[in-house]
């Protein structure tokens, strides 16, 4: 039996800027998968998980999007050798309600644990252990991917196709399953150091010199901030605790998972409340209450990787407009072009409280993947900033010169004449595409306005 579709219905990324109509389909098993991918139609035909891509990578104007959360399945749980084969649609926090438990984590998680398996494999997200654990893909030891004619191919990392499918945003076709590798651990908690940083140089000569000590590491920084404070930051850090942690609490099942969840952001929230100047405010609150220097703190996971997860629909808060999330990344030894980024944001006054900085460690091998070796800052931004886009092209352009690029699944907006410049294995990427998919039945508006 055919999977459901529906009328033509509003899909829009989780920044919620540029709402497209499309037919849903939600297919629950491969070949449902595969009939609503032939029968995709004129405008073709993308995967989609649980939107929460900032952009328009998971919409397809006037064609179909397939919503992969029918196909949900855990098959097996290897817990002796820390595998798990479960099916594309199965999202990272379910994931992590079944394997803490047994005392396994997820190998890579962004700050959302709302994000399927096929979603973290086409986007190859990154965590903020990049700098020591690589990317999503790097942990996959195969995937099922459903192609243009229908076929079902099993792939693993000695095939072209699979690293062109992992960061390749779900144009080389459907996933339907993976096989994941895992990491230990033997508490559901986090030890957590926390200091600040008084300024960009001394936020990056502290990640520098002492990365190698964590598992992950990641700076939330002060985008406002000015002349001897620019780029003035609170630096987090840790690992998972050992059961050790647990001394004098009685109560606590080492390896619980319970995270707290609020009440959802109202569905009109008031634009125009982000602004400089309340934005500022915060930005000054949350510097003045992080710790100079903290060891040691125990928290949950729950709040050291995903504290927004507590709130449904956080991405409300923009207002109507929304918001874009621009993130970029430049290599070592681009560090002038850093400060200058955050200089210039700075001086403009994007009213962003939430930025933060990474490190990455080695490149991903993914032609499309987006890590390099160096820096990256993700900031979010209302999208009704005046002159917002004019201002980001301009860093585009200062992020392209010195060899860096953007993140596609954030992306809502680049120009595609930097986009080769950017991506160095974009033309094998197309090539691959046009040889496996030469109908172009996977499409969306993130390759559309791309020319992917």
């Amino acid at each position: 039996m055919p999977a459901a579709a529906t009328p033509p219905t509003p899909v829009t990324g989780w920044g919620r800027t540029a709402p497209t109509a499309a037919r849903l389909v939600r297919p629950r098993t491969y070949e449902e998968a595969a009939v609503a991918v032939l029968a995709g139609g004129a405008r073709g035909s993308i995967a989609r998980g649980l939107g929460r891509a900032y952009g328009d990578a998971a919409q397809n104007a006037g064609g179909a999007v397939l919503d992969m959360t029918g196909l949900d399945r855990i098959r097996t749980i290897d817990a002796e050798a820390g595998v798990v084969v479960c099916e594309a649609g199965v999202s990272l926090h379910r994931l992590m309600e079944v394997l803490l438990p047994l005392g396994w984590f997820v190998p890579v998680t962004p700050g959302t644990r709302y994000v399927t398996v096929g979603g973290a494999i086409g986007a190859d997200i990154h965590g903020k252990n990049h700098h020591g654990s690589g990317a999503f893909s790097r942990h996959v030891r195969a995937l099922d991917l459903l192609t243009a004619d229908g076929t079902v191919h099993r792939l693993t990392p000695t095939d072209a196709l699979f690293w062109a499918t992992a960061g390749g945003m779900g144009l080389t076709g459907v996933i339907l399953a993976a096989e994941l590798r895992l990491h230990p651990v033997q508490t559901s908690l986090m030890a957590v150091d926390t200091e600040r940083a008084a300024d960009l140089d001394d936020l990056m000569a502290r990640l520098t010199a002492t990365d190698h000590r964590y598992r992950y590491s990641v700076a939330w920084i002060d985008l406002l901030a000015r002349g001897a404070r620019t780029g003035r930051a609170v630096l987090t850090r840790g690992d998972h605790a050992p059961r050790e942690a647990l001394r004098g609490r009685a109560d606590r099942t080492p390896l619980r998972f319970a995270p707290l969840r609020l009440p959802p952001a109202p569905p009109h929230f008031p634009g125009g409340l982000l602004n400089r100047l309340s934005v500022s405010a915060f930005n000054e609150l949350w510097y003045r209450r992080a710790p100079r220097h903290r060891t040691g703190e125990v928290q949950s996971i729950a709040k050291f990787f995903h504290p927004l997860d507590g709130v449904p629909h956080w991405n409300r808060i923009y207002g109507r407009g929304g918001f874009v999330q621009y993130q970029f990344v430049v290599g070592h030894g681009q560090e002038e072009t850093l400060r200058r980024v955050v200089r210039r944001i700075a001086d403009r006054g994007c009213p962003s409280f939430l930025a933060v900085l990474k490190r990455f460690g080695e490149a991903d091998p993914g032609w499309l993947s987006f890590p390099l070796p160096g820096w990256t800052l993700a900031l979010d931004i209302p999208a009704g900033l005046p002159g917002l886009a004019g201002f980001l092209d301009e860093l585009d352009e200062e992020v392209a010169a010195a060899g860096g690029r953007v993140y596609l699944a954030k992306d809502a907006r680049v120009r595609p004449q930097l986009l080769e410049s950017m991506y160095a294995r974009l033309p094998d990427f197309r090539a691959l595409r046009r040889e496996i998919d030469p109908e172009g039945v996977f499409v969306s508006d993130l390759s559309r306005r791309l020319n992917l």
